[in-house]
C-alpha cells in the first residue's frame, strides 16, 4: 500500500489519567464507570506519538514537528518542539520529565530520531535514515539504555535500528536473523505501538498488508526473530496496528481495517505464551470497529485499553473480551505508574487531550 494512504489514515485524540483501574467484578456488578475530562493543549496538531512517565509527566509528539510536555498532569502544556522542523513525529519515548526520544516517519531521510536530555530545551539528531527505501514506523525501549526502531522491509526483510546508549546513537542490525517479509507486508505507523519492548531483551512487532498479519518476537535484543501467523484479518489497509504486553507472556493484538466504515472483522487476539501463539477474540467480544492503540494498565491483574477513531474499549480479562466505554476519536494510549497511581494517557487529532476519571 502506498505511504500516502498509510500516513493519511488513522485519526484520534485524548489524554487519559487513571487513578485506579481494577477488574470489573471487584468494582461491583456493572464494573467501574469511565469518563473523559478534556484538557486543552492550545495545539491543532495530531498527536499519534505518546509517552506516559507518571500521572504528572507525559509527552506527546505529532504533525508539523510538534512536541509538547506536561509536568502537572495536563493542566499546562509546554511546546518543546525541535526548532525549525515540520516533520511527522509518530512516536515518542520518555524516561522522565527531561529525557525523551522522538521518531519522525517517512521514506528516506524523512525518517529521523531526535533526543533531548533537558526537557526539550535542546535536541540532538541521533539518527537519519539514508536508505531511500526504508520507512521507520515505531520505536521502544527495554530500559533507559537499550531500544529498537522498526523499518518496513528493505530487500525483502524488516529492518531494525538498535541503541545501547539511550538513543544517543543508533546502528542498523544485520537482517540475517530476520525472517523474510510476505509480499505487501509492512508495519503501521499508527500509534507508536507496532513495536513494543518487554523485560530483558524481549520485543515484539506486528504487521499487516499481506495475505495474513503476523507477530515477530525476539529474545536477544533484535538479533534473531521468530514469527507467528495471526488469526486476525489482513489486507491493504488491515492487520495488527498495536500490541501491548503485561510481562513476558500475556499480551494483546488489536487492529482491523482503517479504510472500512462498517464493523471490524477479526480485530483482536491475545496470547498467553509470549506471542508464540495467538487466539482470536470472537466478534461478539471484540472491539466493534478498528482500533489503532492499546496499553496494559499497570497495577492490575489483566486490564488493557484500546483506542481508535470511533471510541475506546476496556478489557479486564487479558484481552479475551472487550467493552466499549466511549465513542470519541483517539489514536494512541499509554500507561505508567502502579495501583492507585496508575496513569493512562491517550492522544489524537486537533491537539485533543483529556483525563480519564474512573468511578465505582
Amino acid at each position: 500500500m502506498n505511504k500516502t494512504l498509510r500516513m493519511a489514515a488513522l485519526a484520534a485524540g485524548v489524554l487519559l489519567t487513571i487513578s485506579q483501574l481494577v477488574p470489573a467484578q471487584a468494582a461491583g456488578r456493572h464494573g467501574p464507570k469511565y469518563e473523559w475530562d478534556l484538557k486543552p493543549t492550545g495545539s491543532a496538531s495530531q498527536f499519534r506519538g505518546l509517552a506516559a512517565v507518571s500521572a504528572d509527566v507525559a509527552w506527546v509528539a505529532g504533525s508539523q514537528g510538534q512536541v509538547l510536555r506536561t509536568v502537572d498532569g495536563g493542566k499546562k502544556w509546554e511546546n518543546v518542539s525541535p526548532p525549525g522542523q515540520t516533520l511527522l513525529f509518530r512516536d515518542v519515548e520518555a524516561f522522565d520529565a527531561d529525557t525523551a526520544v522522538v521518531l519522525a516517519i517517512g521514506t528516506g531521510d524523512a525518517s529521523r530520531i531526535y533526543r533531548t536530555a533537558d526537557g526539550g530545551k535542546t535536541w540532538a539528531e541521533s539518527f537519519r535514515n539514508t536508505d531511500p527505501v526504508a520507512f521507520y514506523d515505531c520505536l521502544d525501549f527495554n530500559n533507559k539504555l537499550h531500544g529498537l526502531a522498526l523499518s518496513d522491509p528493505v530487500d525483502g526483510k524488516f529492518r531494525i535500528a538498535e541503541t545501547s546508549d539511550g538513543g544517543k546513537s543508533w546502528r542498523i542490525q544485520s537482517t540475517k536473523g530476520m525472517p523474510a517479509a510476505l509480499p505487501g507486508e509492512f508495519a503501521f505507523a499508527a500509534s507508536g505501538t507496532c513495536l513494543v519492548a518487554g523485560p530483558g531483551r524481549m520485543a515484539w512487532f506486528a504487521t499487516g498488508g499481506g495475505d495474513r498479519p503476523r507477530v515477530f518476537r525476539t529474545l536477544d535484543g533484535g538479533r534473531s526473530w521468530k514469527v507467528t501467523d495471526s488469526p486476525m484479518a489482513s489486507g491493504e489497509a488491515a492487520g495488527i496496528f498495536t500490541l501491548a504486553f503485561r510481562g513476558p507472556l500475556h499480551g494483546v493484538a488489536v487492529g482491523g481495517d482503517f479504510a472500512t466504515t462498517g464493523g471490524a472483522v477479526k480485530a483482536a487476539s491475545y496470547t498467553s505464551d509470549g506471542g508464540r501463539s495467538w487466539k482470536l477474540v470472537p466478534a461478539d467480544k471484540a472491539p466493534k470497529m478498528y482500533r489503532s492503540g492499546s496499553a496494559y494498565v499497570p497495577g492490575t491483574l489483566a486490564t488493557f485499553i484500546a483506542v481508535g477513531p470511533t471510541g475506546s474499549d476496556v478489557s479486564v480479562d487479558g484481552g479475551r473480551s472487550w467493552k466499549q466505554f466511549d465513542d470519541g476519536n483517539y489514536d494512541s494510549v499509554e500507561c505508567a505508574g502502579h495501583g492507585f497511581k496508575a496513569a493512562c494517557w491517550a492522544s489524537g487529532p486537533k491537539g485533543a487531550v483529556a483525563r480519564l476519571t474512573v468511578s465505582h
